[in-house]
């Protein structure tokens, strides 16, 4: 968390006073050092500014991605000057232009999927290390967007997260600052200092194609508390956190990488709805602040998006909010910014109160528009100085200077064993039934089911996961022909489980689910992008939401099809016309559901022998007659020999732990419901 220049000189100012009026200072030894760090970290900032030439001062301001493994990849020269890179690799791209930091992408392979952790780790430290080389030995910002979910750079054998609107179905702020906390751990030791997260866009608009599942609630008050704790935990770790997107992109239906989205509400309800993560941010000081490439003319009437806007960055911003923390640009690669030619873009977005210009197109080009615009005096160098001092004090602040390098040995702890079990947990949790007629869910073991739908909702995956299923993966948008296949395999099916991917903004995933209803099969919708599907199809049997199709989502998908876990989620966002946010189901558990786990678990080894399928069955035969009688007294007795048995069993090795767990779990739900 940032310390505002002007509060800490404020603060001399009141202290002075009280000195001179009462002749003793109220400081203690404490804060007097404090106060001391503080001048000398401001004396030392001003030093290094006023040593840097205008060239690396300018250079300060991007942060840029260049393609390779390696800081000095031969396999990725022509790749990057083809690309506008600057430079045939990272070093060259450091020596010639000077950049404030660098931002690892998938695409331009300095991480790989799955992630290689050390060659992620040496990449950073060979980063810092041409950079600590160069003239004024600054460290550099290495970044990325880890928000968790769909937006993901990090994967395995990192800890995979199920997103931020699944954290929302949870309602758990000690998850969001978990799950930050494990991100940042993770991201420090592969040397990332800086993330591109949390998302503090409030999802108003279902029709939302970019932000959906990457917030995590319509509700402001929700979003802000686990922004907040997400800000919080990325912070512990010494990771930069960035709230994004500025005043708020949760209400557009235009994706600002393909387009320009405007904002048509009036001020009082963008105060209501949009900013008040933004405020309590600010409050606390968070690092950075990333504006939208969205018009926004409650705030500003000049059609332009908010990143080429004074009133909105420089008036509202800073002035309004008071923010003082760094200005972070979206990427300057996206077609929200096409309102003007490239080579103003970096300038009237600096002009505008940015301090950093993300992932231009075109490094020298807008490097040197930047620098131009210096040396003709369009942009002041005191204006300049501003943003090249907030960059240094961050970088001082993060202790970068100090040392800027992750020891290679902490890449053992990525994806260690209480990180993935904690994330599983979470998924878990946030799976939420929100349709289930007739009990349809969960399964029995023996129904004939097909799994079909869109390749992004994991069809392949969910089968296996089900063991007995058959499956078949359409296109994304499913043809015709894709269609009537998927009808043909379902006429002969007891079911079918359709993994959606949000097909409420898919007619063609709409035209499949119609299709396979008018067989006459059950189906089941499962969907693994954005929770509005069922208002496209809303009498299908049941309707089970994920929040995600990352792996971890489609396992917790799987378990609480088939009963071994009881969905716990609630509804963060409202499904007009048909589910209120909050809403969510959970199975009534019965005895026929316990029994059909055992079976379950006899089938996939987690029992490993028949005398003890046996013990659970008879105990869970005796549950099964107390229970048709209605005796609750003696159900909740027979329940106690039946957790008894349990331990007894995992104590003898004879069920696996996992197995164990559910089964408990599924025996204190039975019995919560004879209480």
């Amino acid at each position: 968390m940032r310390t505002k220049r002007r509060v800490i000189a404020g603060f001399l100012v009141v202290t002075l006073g009280l000195f001179i009026a009462f002749g003793s200072t109220s400081l203690t030894a404490h804060e007097n050092s404090n106060l001391t760090n503080e001048n000398d970290d401001s004396d030392t900032i001003d030093d290094i500014v006023d040593n840097m030439t205008l060239e690396e001062k300018v250079g300060q301001l991007f942060i840029v991605h260049v393609y390779g493994e390696t800081p000095t990849d031969p396999n990725y020269e022509e790749e990057n000057l083809e690309n506008d890179r600057g430079g045939e690799n990272f070093k060259e791209v450091i020596e010639n232009y000077h950049p404030g930091g660098v931002i690892y992408f998938n695409w331009a392979d300095n991480i790989g999927t799955p992630a290689d952790v050390s060659q992620v780790n040496a990449l950073s430290n060979g980063i810092q290390e041409i950079a600590m080389d160069e003239g004024s030995s600054i460290p550099m910002f290495v970044s990325t967007d880890q928000e968790g979910g769909i937006v993901a750079r990090v994967t395995e054998p990192a800890t995979t997260f199920p997103g931020n609107m699944a954290i929302g179905a949870t309602g758990s702020s000690a998850y969001a600052e978990q799950s930050a906390e494990i991100l940042g751990e993770e991201l420090k030791a592969l040397g990332i200092n800086m993330n591109f997260a949390p998302t503090l866009d409030v999802n108003v608009n279902p029709d939302n194609p970019v932000i959906g599942v990457r917030s995590y609630s319509e509700d402001p008050g929700l979003v802000t508390d686990l922004g907040m704790a997400q800000i919080q935990g990325f912070e512990s770790e010494e990771v930069i956190a960035t709230a994004k997107h500025f005043p708020g992109h949760g209400d557009t239906d235009v994706d600002s990488h393909y387009g320009l989205p405007i904002i048509e509400k009036d001020l009082d309800t963008l105060l209501e709805e949009d900013l008040p993560p933004f405020e309590e941010a600010i409050d606390h000081g968070v690092d950075a602040i990333m504006p939208a490439h969205i018009v926004v003319p409650a705030l500003d009437d000049s059609e332009l998006p908010a990143t080429f806007s004074e009133p909105i960055l420089t008036d509202y911003l800073r002035g309004e909010l008071g923010y003082d923390g760094l200005i972070v640009t979206d990427s300057l690669d996206m077609d929200g910014v096409d309102v003007m030619p490239e080579e103003e873009v970096p300038v009237e977005a600096f002009k505008a109160g940015v301090d950093v210009l993300l992932n231009p197109p075109d490094v020298d080009l807008s490097y040197n528009a930047m620098l131009d615009a210096v040396e003709d005096g369009d942009i002041s160098e005191d204006r300049l100085d501003e943003s090249v001092y907030r960059i240094l004090e961050q970088k001082m602040e993060q202790g970068l200077f100090d040392d800027p390098y992750e020891d290679p040995a902490a890449v053992d702890e990525v994806g260690n064993e209480e990180n993935l079990q904690l994330a599983e947990d979470m998924t878990d949790d946030s799976i939420t039934l929100v349709k289930n007629d007739n009990d349809t869910l969960p399964l029995d073991n023996d129904t004939e089911m097909l799994v079909a739908g869109p390749e992004d909702g994991q069809p392949a995956l969910l089968s296996d996961l089900l063991m007995a299923a058959e499956s078949y993966e359409t296109s994304e948008s499913p043809t015709e022909e894709e269609i009537d296949e998927a009808v043909s395999l379902a006429e002969n099916k007891d079911m079918v489980v359709v993994p959606t991917s949000s097909a409420h903004l898919d007619e063609d995933q709409q035209n499949l689910v119609t299709a396979l209803q008018e067989t006459g099969t059950s189906v089941v919708v499962a969907a693994t992008g954005n929770p509005y599907d069922i208002a496209e199809f809303p009498d299908i049997d049941a309707y089970v939401t994920t929040y995600g199709d990352q792996d971890i989502s489609i396992h917790s998908l799987a378990n609480a099809l088939t009963g071994e876990i009881n969905p716990e989620g609630e509804l963060p966002v409202t499904i007009p016309d048909h589910y209120d946010i909050g809403h969510g189901l959970s199975y009534e558990i019965e005895t026929a559901n316990i029994e059909q786990l055992v079976d379950r678990f006899d089938d996939t080894g987690d029992l490993e022998y028949e005398e003890a399928v046996h013990a659970l069955q008879r105990h869970l035969t005796a549950v099964g007659h107390y229970e048709n009688q209605g005796d609750a007294e003696k159900v909740i007795e027979h329940m106690e020999g039946f957790t008894h048995l349990l331990d007894q069993q995992l104590e003898n090795e004879w069920i696996s732990e996992e197995a164990h767990d559910t089964l408990m779990d599924r025996a204190d739900d039975l019995v919560a419901g004879w209480q």
